[in-house]
C-alpha cells in the first residue's frame, strides 16, 4: 500500500533497485505496472544551451512509477549493450523489448521556450517500428496497470490496448501527444473510450473536442468506471469521472526543462494506484513529482533521487 507520508519526510526513505524478474512471478507484489512504449535519445535546447539526455514517454512513465514504489516492467526498444546512464534506467525496472543497435534508437530533439511551450524539432521513432504485441507477456493479468505510453501511431496504440484487454489485462492506461491527437482524431477518441485511464493536456483536449471550456465538454463523455486526467501546466490538473471532475492543485515550480512533465505525472498516477492509493491522493503526489522533476534536466531528478514510498 502507497504511504501517504508528507513528500518530504518520503524523500528520506531510499529503496534498493528493482530485481525481481517479473515474468517469473504468477502475482507481482508490491503494486505490479507493466509500460509499454519507447527510451529516447533526445538533444534539448534551453536558454541558449544545449543538452544530451534520455527521454521518451515510455522512459518517464516507467521512472515515474518506479519513484513511488511500484514495481515496473518497461516493454520498448532497448540496446544490444547498455550505456552507464541506460544501466541506471535497467537498475529500477524490469526492460525488455525488441534488441538494436543504439544507433536505431528513437531520438527527439526539442526547444524549449519557458511557461511549458516548446517546439518539437526533430523525430526519429527508429526501433519503436519492431515494438509490437509480440513483445508482451502471454498474461498481463498479473499487473495492477498497463499503460500504453505515446507511440508513433494512434492506430499503433490502439492495435497494442486490444492486444493487452485479450491477454488479461485488468486497467488499462494510455497516453497521447499533439500530433496524434491532431492528425488521428477518430482513433485517439477510439484510445480514450476503451482505456480505463485517460491522460492529456489541455491543449490535446482542446484539439480532441473543441475550443472551448474543457471540462465541460468533456464531462458526461468518460464512463462512470473510468479516469480521464487533463493538466493544465501551472494551473494544475482536473480529474474526470462521468460527469464529476476534481481539480487537483498545481505545485510550484522553477522549471528548467518541461520534458516529461505529463509522463511523470501519469506514472505517479498509475504506480500510486496499481498500490491501492485513492486517486486524489495520486494526482496530488503526482503534481508535487512532476514539478521537482521539471526543476531537472532530463529524468535527472527521476535517475538520481533516492525511491519515494
Amino acid at each position: 500500500m502507497f504511504c501517504a507520508a508528507t513528500y518530504s519526510a518520503a524523500m528520506a526513505i531510499i529503496h534498493s533497485p528493482v530485481t525481481t524478474d517479473a515474468m517469473n512471478d504468477n502475482r507481482i507484489a508490491g503494486g505490479a505496472v507493466l509500460v509499454i512504449g519507447v527510451v529516447s535519445f533526445d538533444t534539448l535546447h534551453i536558454a541558449g544551451q544545449v543538452h544530451h539526455t534520455l527521454g521518451g514517454a515510455g522512459l518517464y512513465t516507467a521512472l515515474a512509477a518506479r519513484f513511488v514504489g511500484a514495481n515496473v516492467t518497461l516493454v520498448a526498444p532497448r540496446p544490444h549493450t547498455l550505456s552507464p546512464m541506460l544501466e541506471r534506467v535497467a537498475q529500477r525496472v524490469t526492460w525488455f523489448g525488441p534488441t538494436t543497435d543504439e544507433a536505431y534508437m528513437p531520438r527527439l530533439a526539442v526547444a524549449h521556450h519557458g511557461e511549458g511551450k516548446a517546439t518539437l524539432l526533430e523525430a526519429s521513432w527508429g526501433a519503436e517500428q519492431w515494438l509490437n504485441a509480440s513483445h508482451l507477456p502471454q498474461d498481463l493479468s498479473r499487473f495492477d496497470v498497463v499503460h500504453i505510453a505515446a507511440l508513433s501511431s494512434a492506430q499503433k496504440m490502439l492495435d497494442l490496448l486490444r492486444a493487452c484487454r485479450a491477454r488479461g489485462a485488468r486497467r488499462i492506461s494510455a497516453g497521447t501527444y499533439y500530433r496524434i491527437v491532431r492528425d488521428e482524431p477518430a482513433t485517439v477518441r477510439a484510445i480514450f473510450e476503451q482505456a480505463d485511464l485517460f491522460f492529456m493536456n489541455e491543449n490535446e483536449a482542446r484539439t480532441l473536442w473543441g475550443d472551448l471550456r474543457v471540462v465541460g465538454r468533456v464531462a458526461g463523455r468518460v464512463r462512470q468506471d473510468a479516469l480521464l486526467f487533463i493538466t493544465f501546466d501551472r494551473r494544475g490538473a482536473i480529474v474526470i469521472s462521468g460527469d464529476s471532475a476534481m481539480p487537483i492543485p498545481a505545485e510550484p515550480a522553477n522549471e528548467v526543462d518541461p520534458t516529461g512533465a505529463g509522463d511523470t505525472f501519469c506514472g505517479v498516477v498509475i504506480g500510486v494506484l496499481a498500490q491501492g492509493g485513492e486517486v486524489f491522493e495520486a494526482a496530488r503526489n503526482a503534481a508535487v513529482v512532476a514539478a521537482r522533476a521539471i526543476e531537472h534536466v532530463g529524468p535527472a531528478f527521476l535517475l538520481g533521487a533516492p525511491l519515494l514510498t
